[in-house]
């Protein structure tokens, strides 16, 4: 069973990040949206975090939170995802956990 975990916070405010990553299972995927793409900025330790984690992980980012923030260009791991593609993600997964 997979679950698509929606983290929308900064890694940098609390725990949530850490957490969220602690339990990521293998079939799992994670969509960053809102503040939570700030884990993208080059040369910190919530990208060295999200590029260590296994290849069976899926890792993808709202284009438009991105865009709001500047952030440029994605790693190569992680997938932008527009609004429908978010829609279609959630579909894809038999769970959606938001980390509110």
């Amino acid at each position: 069973m997979s679950t698509l975990h929606v983290l929308s916070h900064s890694p940098f405010g609390d725990d949530r990040f850490a957490s969220c990553l602690r339990l990521l299972g293998e079939q799992d995927a994670l969509l960053l949206s809102g503040e939570a793409v700030q884990a993208l900025r080059q040369s910190t330790a919530p990208l060295e975090q999200l590029e260590a984690l296994p290849a069976g992980i899926a890792l993808f980012a709202l284009e438009e939170d991105v865009a709001a923030r500047a952030l440029g260009v994605l790693p190569s791991r992680i997938t932008p995802l527009d609004y429908p593609g978010f829609v279609a993600l959630c579909i894809q997964h038999d769970k959606v956990n938001s980390w509110l």
